[in-house]
């Protein structure tokens, strides 16, 4: 495929600011397209703050040699790539995905698309998702059957996106064995890692099969928790000891499953499987419910010391990114126990060295909380926190591990 394409990327959150600089940085001639207008100057004016490693480089390689411009508008291209966020809209009972944005930046593009364009979902989105845009995009007076449609779902995990999308196999699944073809085609420009075709509903339940098989896999290791703090046994040594054997590879527990994947894609399945998904809905239960039982063992010890004003003792916790040392916080249990200290009138000090964004409490540096708190509660299992652990003071006072910080398993 030819590097003089125009490529038109919507969306440059999460997914799609990373895809924008890798094919500027590839010799694109790409145009990132979102609607918060703070990110597009910021593009523009190559001002970048990005914690993903390798991120920022990138993106001012691009800017910089001119293959990578951000706009609020739309313009005619060759290739159009939809990278929107498709969040979950929330109902305890049965939340559902909200795909308003994809449909909106398909009714955005339409009038921007022509013959022989590629248009590529990458947004995570329900099975037949990809089959519904073709329809709405018909309906719009696109001629559906002189351009290109497929569904390749991102896989990566923060920390690692400029080298995951690179390096992992992709999946790509057209609506027809053209679309796929066209597809590869393109990835296998900038992807060195294998390109796997299938048909556009296949690929769709991929993405969410993998997260859901995760998530089933966290809440195994949840509820082994909970089982081995009754039973007064080491968690992180069983698990250790377990995965000794050559077919068992159990995931650590933790204060919850948080981020945009794990804990949010399980439901798109369930959404549309409601009783066909009893197991998926039960580890997304066990995982939930995990949070709710960290915070009833945190106000069981606040109950148990002995102080007489319980609002006086300092509760220090370490930690409210989903997982560790990233700084994203969306979905994340951590996050979601300190608001519900906080709400209940507790003195909590909150660290976490990787979160730099403004946040509805103070937060505090690492030193402070060490010195100050009574009590300290490990919910991410950050690589500052586990340092610690060689640090004989970290004993001397009361401590909740529920992310392993601290554990030589």
């Amino acid at each position: 495929m030819k590097r003089n394409l125009k490529i038109n990327v919507v969306g440059l959150g999460y997914i799609g600011l990373p895809t924008a600089a890798i094919l500027g940085r590839n010799g694109y001639d790409v145009f990132g397209i979102d609607t918060n207008l703070e990110i597009v100057e910021n593009i523009n004016n190559r001002q970048f703050n990005n914690l993903e490693p390798d991120l920022d480089d990138a993106l001012l390689e691009s800017v910089s040699n001119g293959n990578l411009k951000a706009s609020s508008e739309h313009r005619s291209a060759d290739v159009h790539i939809v990278c929107v966020p498709t969040p979950l809209i929330k109902d305890e009972k049965n939340p559902t995905p909200d795909l308003s944005y994809v449909f909106d930046a398909a009714k955005s593009l339409a009038p921007h698309i022509k013959k022989g364009d590629l248009l590529i979902i990458e947004s995570t989105i329900t099975v037949g998702t990809t089959e519904e845009v073709r329809l709405a995009l018909q309906r719009l007076g696109v001629d559906i059957d002189k351009i290109y449609i497929a569904h390749c779902p991102e896989r990566v995990i923060p920390g690692s996106i400029m080298k995951e999308l690179i390096q992992n196999d992709r999946i790509i699944g057209g609506l027809t064995a053209d679309a796929t073809d066209r597809a590869e085609e393109f990835y296998k420009t900038f992807v060195t890692g294998n390109i796997v075709k299938t048909d556009a509903r296949t690929a769709e339940l991929c993405k969410l099969t993998e997260n859901s098989f995760r998530d089933v896999n966290i809440a195994l290791a949840n509820e082994l928790s909970m089982i081995c703090d009754k039973e007064n046994i080491n968690v992180w040594e069983l698990i250790e000891l377990a995965n000794r054997h050559p077919r068992v590879n159990i995931l650590l527990p933790s204060a919850g499953v948080g981020g945009h994947c794990i804990a949010v894609d399980p439901w798109f399945i369930v959404s549309k499987n409601q009783n066909e998904s009893e197991m998926i809905q039960t580890a997304r239960r066990v995982n939930l419910s995990k949070t709710d039982w960290v915070l009833k063992k945190i106000n069981t010890l606040l109950e148990s010391e002995p102080i007489e004003d319980k609002s006086k003792i300092k509760i220090g916790c370490l930690g409210i990114a989903f997982k560790p040392d990233v700084d994203d916080i969306r979905e994340s249990p951590a996050l979601r126990i300190v608001k519900k200290l906080l709400s209940s009138g507790k003195d909590v000090m909150v660290v976490d060295p990787n979160v730099k964004k403004d946040m509805p409490f103070e937060m505090f540096d690492l030193k402070t909380v060490l010195r100050d708190a009574d009590i300290l509660v490990f919910l991410v299992k950050h690589k500052e926190f586990m340092e610690l652990n060689e640090s004989p003071k970290i004993f001397e006072k009361t401590v909740l591990d529920f992310c392993g910080a601290l554990t030589k398993f």
